[in-house]
């Protein structure tokens, strides 16, 4: 398995930061593997790619089991693997495209996807917007069997305290799911090419290496969030500390509106 970028060193060859320091503790990307340079990226304007987002769950609804949750969610999401890289994606319609991150899939020529019953199939990468970390694949619709996409829910109606699930192939464990809670909303966070300050969902739901491009998942398993981006404690050290970042539902789908396009 192929190491993770970690915190506070060069990343790929053109020697792009993998993470940002943040007082003593950094912030790293968590890809399963190395990649090199990412093309394309995401211009504003009218689209007609619409992607439904459902209203957040009510009482019970809110409530509802983690297993069940887990269990609506695992058909959508698959692993993704890309050259040296490894990470996760998930299905957000029914003509097989994926949501994953752009550093997951950067550099690399070929692309696959496990889906969760086992099946391994070829993915094209259909656009990518580095600056905000966020690709789109594209599975052909015959190869697209089993692959279930996910309820796509509002990240703006998220509060501090909320349950969420992080669902994806940590360290290539493929259908892995971990649970916590919303942190905070709008934490501020530099991750994508331009290293800008960006809102991202904070959660403690464990994320590590591989988590990349996973859903962030609310109780009634409608994905909030794109798990991007974890803090360590350092460069000699990897993985989860209680401290995750997703990006917000509700910017992934105007970006990803436009990338199908």
């Amino acid at each position: 398995m192929a190491a993770a970028p970690q915190a506070g060193v060069t990343g790929p060859a053109r020697g792009r930061r993998a993470g940002v320091v943040l007082g003593t503790v950094a912030l790293a990307l968590v890809a399963g593997g190395l990649a090199g340079a990412v093309t394309g990226g995401w211009e504003s304007g009218p689209s007609s790619v619409e992607l439904p987002q459902a209203a957040a769950p009510a009482g019970a609804a809110q409530q509802g089991s983690i297993s069940a949750a887990a269990a609506s969610v695992l058909p959508g999401v698959v692993s993704v693997r890309a050259g040296r890289a490894t990470g996760s994606g998930f299905a957000i319609d029914a003509q097989g495209h994926v949501v994953t991150n752009a550093h997951v899939v950067e550099g690399a020529s070929d692309v696959s996807l496990v889906l969760s019953n086992g099946r391994q199939v070829d993915a094209d990468v259909l656009g990518v917007d580095a600056n905000n970390d966020l690709a789109v694949l594209q599975v052909a619709p015959a190869d697209a069997e089993g692959l279930r996409a996910l309820t796509l829910g509002r990240s703006a109606q998220l509060h501090v305290g909320d349950p969420v699930l992080a669902v994806g192939s940590p360290l290539g464990l493929e259908g892995t799911v971990t649970a916590g809670i919303v942190s905070a909303v709008d934490r501020q966070a530099r991750f994508g090419d331009n290293n800008t300050r960006q809102s991202a969902i904070q959660t403690d739901a464990a994320i590590n290496p591989g988590n990349s491009g996973g859903p962030l998942v609310n109780a009634a398993g409608q994905v909030v969030g794109v798990n991007t981006a974890i803090a360590t404690l350092g460069s000699s050290r990897s993985g989860s500390i209680g401290i995750g970042f997703a990006i917000p539902v509700d910017r992934m789908t105007t970006i990803v509106e436009s990338l199908i396009d």
